[in-house]
């Protein structure tokens, strides 16, 4: 028998994720027989209008999801609340996003778990911290620093219309990492995070300060676009000496065409996006051991001198 004095446990936060039958104000992603998809917000009384006809937001509210609902012209709509990955492919841009597929690899590299404390740079459009912050929960807390306020704002209004509202685990700070983020270390805010996710042009500019707010151990996780991005950064974290040797991928998504018989790959697919470094903090003052392969001959240029063995 539960004791009523003991704490209840709370729904997590945000409309994103409610159960039950559709409410007011509930999100509902309308898919029709061609698989084009219609995002509407359910209001009393509203009529949600296309060229195939009306369909009344009141067919929908109290209905379960996963239901079927047909136009007044005899179009059929599939009504599902709509996932993290379809809002963010439709959601309002003021930077590239990060992609479902990269989002989910850095989650995954990350080691991200609830409760963990990160610190995100480059908030762009808030795809990547929706994510995030559905990693950490609650009880979690996220620490995301944008440039630009433009972006910024852009970002906040996407987190808090996908969470239905201020997520408690959020904060966003708009200005240039690494002096922002080394006053809030002097105030004794952002000290031994957990994570560190870096979304920017130059995340090598940023590797001391992660430094400094990663508690030993702590992850790194890297999202550059091109591989002279991806070879300053990896050298970067090597030649800082608190790092463990990076590790470095990129993604590549093929979906297929299912059509009885006719199963192949589909014609087109989703190539490069990004590369995904991920590397943790040592304990200062530890040195890690030589590595044992050698680069190949001129990986490094005509002046490189091998270190010794």
């Amino acid at each position: 028998m539960t004791d009523p004095q003991s704490p209840q446990p709370t729904e997590p936060t945000g409309a994103a994720i409610r159960r039950g039958p559709f409410r007011e104000g509930d999100r509902v992603q309308l898919t029709d027989t061609k698989k084009r998809m219609h995002t509407i917000t359910l209001t009393p009384g509203k009529v949600f209008h296309t060229a195939k006809g009306q369909i009344p937001h009141d067919e929908l509210i109290g209905r379960p999801e996963g239901i079927v609902v047909t136009s007044t012209m005899g179009m059929a709509y599939l009504a599902l609340r709509p996932m993290l990955s379809d809002f963010v492919l439709s959601m309002p841009r003021g930077a590239t996003i990060v992609y479902p597929k990269d989002a989910a690899a850095i989650v995954g590299l990350a080691d991200l778990y609830p409760g963990a404390r990160v610190i995100e740079a480059g908030v762009g459009s808030g795809a990547l911290t929706c994510s995030l912050l559905r990693a950490v929960g609650d009880q979690g807390h996220v620490s995301s620093f944008e440039r630009r306020d433009d972006f910024a704002e852009v970002a906040r209004a996407n987190v808090e219309l996908f969470f239905g509202g201020p997520h408690p685990a959020w904060d966003l700070t708009v200005g240039d990492l690494t002096p922002t983020l080394r006053g809030r270390l002097a105030e004794g805010l952002d000290t031994q995070v957990d994570r560190v996710v870096l979304d920017m042009l130059a995340p090598w500019d940023c590797v001391p300060v992660a430094a400094e707010a990663l508690a030993p151990g702590g992850v790194l996780v890297a999202y550059v676009a091109t591989t002279t991005q991806l070879s300053r950064t990896v050298e970067t974290l090597r030649t800082d000496g608190r790092w463990t040797e990076p590790y470095a991928q990129e993604l590549m998504l093929r979906t297929w065409h299912l059509e009885g018989l006719a199963v192949r790959p589909d014609h087109t697919m989703n190539g490069h996006t990004g590369f995904l470094i991920r590397t943790r903090r040592l304990a200062d003052g530890t040195v890690l051991p030589p590595r044992r392969s050698r680069p190949a001959k001129g990986a490094y240029g005509e002046d490189y001198e091998l270190p010794s063995s």
